[in-house]
């Protein structure tokens, strides 16, 4: 026996009812986006290395230790997309949409990153993205956190995640920030952990992100960037406060959240929830005002977020089933039936659009096809034999609720199941 070929490790499989909740969460916060006037954009799963490089950032997580790069038959050094901003501002400038008028886009997708796998943490993920161009004040903030509050209603989350908000200031002032920061983490130096000690040149901001509980007391003590920012972006973030308080949105002021990606500027903000561990943000994004510019484009202001649709459907699990997604499984006795029956439930889903019908294929008892339809997790079983196909009726049996089973005229079946559906 040939020895059996298994997935790549951090690369699962989704299955059912996995995968129905996973499309459910899709669904309702793509609805959610509609409502707020968001559009579809979609890019390739593979880049150009340079992209991510000089988005991201030389030093940062991602790049150093993260992407899956390799070089192609032609020699062009290529990525698996680690995520999805960079990609969408690099559609933006090569198709020209990034000008005259402003744009709000989300797009939805597989992700890589070749990190340690743990749960709510895959090499191959899931997120849903959302960008925004051309929008300068804290208004665009505030809509980007007040529509993925509305998520959390839509999908119904069990419990009611955080928001943290921060303000990174402008580039000039996040320097000079820098180097007090630097100057301040070197008293320390001798208790500062290896990864602290990499970063302390390189990208100090995230020692301030460090979770190694001895590095905390120093994280603590450690200037505050908020008392660091430039005019202009204290008044960003006054305005976007009193914005989130007119809508009734609570939040917390962490002055340590930064961030692990370079491109970000004023405005950060994380919604984290309780019981995923150590993967406890669940969306994330900020302000990127300087990344068009960086990647070659004429300077447009920008933001955006996103979401880790496996965590969300982690938080899901236990709370709440997968959308009921099978409506009628037909029971088909008979060979006349099996005819009949497929042009009946063929005639169901045309009429009724909302329904899903499934038919039984393959045969069986009349015992063996109601465990399918019992299976299938059906709402209702029609059961047509030789009996109903003389009466020209269908028996009707309610498999979720104890209701007894009735007979229904074939001619008024649309508008039977059309009713059931909507009660």
């Amino acid at each position: 026996m040939s020895k059996r070929i298994q997935s790549i490790r951090g690369m699962h499989d989704v299955l059912p009812p996995e995968s129905e909740m996973l499309r459910a969460t899709e669904h309702a916060t793509q609805n959610v986006l509609r409502q707020y006037g968001y559009q579809e954009i979609r890019m390739p799963l593979l880049e150009q290395t340079e992209l991510f490089k000089r988005s991201l950032g030389e030093v940062t997580d991602i790049v150093e230790k993260e992407m899956y790069t390799f070089e192609d038959r032609n020699g062009n050094n290529l990525t698996l997309r680690p995520e999805g901003t960079a990609s969408c501002v690099r559609a933006g400038i090569q198709h020209g949409f990034l000008y005259g008028q402003p744009q709000r886009l989300w797009y939805c997708g597989p992700f890589f990153r070749h990190e340690r796998p743990q749960k709510g943490r895959y090499r191959q993920f899931h997120q849903l993205g959302v960008e925004v161009f051309g929008f300068v004040g804290p208004d665009i903030d505030a809509e980007l956190i007040i529509l993925s509050a509305h998520m959390w209603k839509k999908i119904n989350l069990p419990m009611q995640p955080r928001l943290e908000i921060n303000s990174l200031g402008s580039s000039q002032a996040r320097n000079k920030y820098r180097e007090k920061l630097i100057a301040y983490l070197q008293q320390y130096e001798d208790r500062l952990d290896k990864e602290a000690k990499q970063r302390l040149h390189t990208n100090p901001l995230r020692v301030l992100d460090s979770k190694n509980p001895e590095m905390q007391e120093i994280i603590h003590n450690a200037p505050s960037l908020l008392e660091h920012l430039d005019a202009e972006s204290v008044e960003h973030f006054l305005q976007l406060q009193k914005l989130l308080d007119a809508a009734n949105i609570q939040y917390t002021i962490n002055p340590r959240l930064v961030r692990g990606l370079d491109y970000y500027s004023k405005t950060v903000f994380e919604w984290v929830a309780e019981g995923l561990g150590a993967q406890a943000t669940i969306c994330a994004g900020g302000r990127y005002d300087g990344l068009v510019e960086q990647l070659g484009g004429k300077p447009c202001p920008a933001a955006g977020f996103a979401i880790g649709l496996e965590r969300l459907v982690s938080l899901l699990e236990g709370s709440q089933q997968a959308e009921q997604s099978i409506d009628v499984y037909m029971v088909l006795m008979g060979e006349a039936a099996e005819i009949a029956g497929l042009q009946l439930a063929e005639e169901l889903r045309t009429q009724l659009p909302i329904s899903s019908v499934v038919t039984n294929c393959g045969g069986g008892s009349i015992k063996s096809q109601m465990k399918r339809a019992d299976k299938s997790q059906a709402r209702l079983a029609f059961i047509l034999g030789e009996d109903e196909l003389k009466s020209q009726n269908i028996t009707v049996k309610y498999m979720r609720e104890k209701r007894d089973q009735e007979m229904v005229s074939q001619s008024d079946l649309v508008a039977f199941l059309e009713n059931y559906i909507n009660q």
